[in-house]
């Protein structure tokens, strides 16, 4: 739990002062370090550390939450999707995807088209 709150906070911060690219990039280079954990609870971590970091977004919590599973050991990806509400305005979102499950964010992630999309790779490039 501390460790995801490091992550939630480090990536918060990050991402208020530094371009997207440059807080992707750390995140990124993330390698297994830690006792492995469950996608489950690495997820549940992060969540659970976002209610205490203000302005912790899907996005903030999706590059968290793959550095963590990084970190224990687990591939995923994240994605990111648009879609236009009602005013015709258009909205993002990011959530993770571990194995074939969404694992942070996916309240709603089949309302977006998906625009990009970041993979790890445990075995060494990402």
């Amino acid at each position: 739990m501390l460790r995801a709150l490091f992550l939630v906070v480090a990536v918060r911060a990050g991402l208020f002062v530094l371009p997207f690219r440059v807080i992707r990039s750390l995140t990124a280079k993330m390698r297994r370090r830690l006792p492995a954990h469950s996608a489950p609870r690495c997820a549940w971590a992060v969540r659970a550390a976002s209610r205490y970091v203000p302005r912790a977004t899907c996005l903030t919590q999706a590059l968290a939450a793959q550095a963590l599973l990084t970190e224990s050991g687990h591939e995923s990806s994240i994605e990111i999707g648009v879609m236009k509400d009602q005013r015709r305005r258009f909205r993002a979102h990011a959530w993770v995807i571990c194995g074939e499950e969404i694992v942070i964010g996916g309240a709603g992630a089949d309302r977006y088209v998906p625009l990009a999309a970041w993979s790890t790779n445990i075995g060494g490039s990402n």
